[in-house]
Formats: C-alpha cells, sequence, structure tokens
C-alpha cells in the first residue's frame, strides 16, 4: 500500500543521514522505525496487562465468578 509521509526538513535530514550512515534507502529506515516502534508498543502492553493480572488476581477471580 502507498502511502505519503510528511516530514519537516530537520526530519527528512536525519532520516537521509541514518540511511546514508547505514547504506539504506530511507524507506527501508523508515519502515524499519515503524516496526520497532509497534513492537516496543505491543511488548509493553503486554508487560503492563501481564502485571495487572498479577496484581489484581484476587480481584479479577471475584468478578469472574460474579
Amino acid at each position: 500500500m502507498a502511502m505519503t509521509l510528511r516530514l519537516t526538513e530537520e526530519q527528512t535530514e536525519r532520516l537521509r543521514a541514518t540511511a546514508e550512515r547505514e547504506g539504506e534507502s530511507m524507506q527501508a529506515i523508515a519502515v524499519r522505525a515503524i516496526e520497532e516502534y509497534t513492537n516496543r508498543r505491543v511488548a509493553r502492553r503486554d508487560e503492563l496487562l501481564q502485571q495487572i493480572i498479577a496484581e489484581d488476581a484476587d480481584v479479577l477471580r471475584r468478578l469472574g465468578d460474579a
């Protein structure tokens, strides 16, 4: 799916510099950044859910029994 990504001049320059430094295209760097960001968000969500389940096990059990 094609999309347009609007960046400031500063963001574009940083993306270009990173792509040149890593020998990859700007698109490849942007796609990898998006994947890393979304993976971190999912991992953090899962961490928080596990924390809630552990800390509130009694409450969740009572709610399940209600």
